[in-house]
């Protein structure tokens, strides 16, 4: 399975096209624009169209914005949108500031149409994890969807989306590219949560109960289930 990005060549121009930069960046919105989430906060890479909402930020080639101050901007703000002429040249430059990682997951269902969800730090979550060396991407989605719930995958069936998102982890900030699939579980396994991934609760949950389960759950992880609805 080839995975593409939808990204803007231009302003307001988005077409689905493999990523032409040193970063491939997450999947783009109906607009062309990206975002990039700092837990609950939000970084947004646009031309034009931004919306009311957003602390509008000025972006340059010559003068591309520093980590520091995306981070302190969000000490600020719940939402700030980066404008710029070129959504991947911004990207590349914000991105190269972090240590970048890949990874994968996905949203497991059954034949009751129930998904399968985990529980870490309180919230509902999906099953996710780092991408091994020798791994295909959609390889490492399925083992980390086993290893987190104990769940067998029978199939990966096909491409969501992708996001991205930032931390800090032990005073070094990351940068966490996720690839996430749609996949069917084999029925009949015990549910196992990892508990040495922080991991306290595994279930299924029925599909109409989702988007209430998800409420207290990260931006994207609402972006994942969005897609995953959409493509049903």
């Amino acid at each position: 399975m080839t995975e593409q990005n939808v990204f803007p060549n231009q302003c307001g121009a988005a077409q689905n096209t493999p990523s032409s930069g040193r970063y491939p960046l997450p999947t783009a919105d109906a607009n062309g624009q990206i975002r990039v989430y700092f837990a609950d906060k939000e970084l947004l890479f646009a031309c034009d169209n931004i919306p009311e909402d957003y602390h509008i930020v000025e972006d340059s080639a010559d003068t591309p914005i520093s980590k520091a101050k995306i981070v302190t901007f969000l000490e600020t703000y719940n939402k700030i949108a980066l404008r710029c002429e070129n959504i991947q040249q911004s990207f590349d430059a914000v991105a190269e500031q972090f240590v970048w990682v890949e990874s994968a997951g996905g949203v497991a269902r059954n034949s009751a149409d129930e998904v399968l969800l985990i529980r870490r730090n309180e919230r509902w979550d999906i099953p996710k994890g780092h991408r091994e060396e020798g791994e295909s991407v959609e390889e490492c989605a399925a083992r980390e969807v086993e290893e987190e719930t104990g769940v067998k995958i029978a199939s990966v069936e096909r491409f969501l989306c992708s996001t991205v998102h930032c931390y800090n982890i032990y005073g070094k900030w990351e940068m966490k590219y996720t690839s996430w699939y749609a996949m069917r579980a084999e029925e009949g396994c015990q549910l196992v949560p990892q508990r040495e991934e922080g991991i306290i609760d595994v279930q299924y949950i029925p599909i109409c109960e989702v988007e209430s389960a998800i409420k207290r759950s990260f931006p994207t992880i609402k972006e994942v289930f969005k897609t995953f609805f959409t493509k049903r």
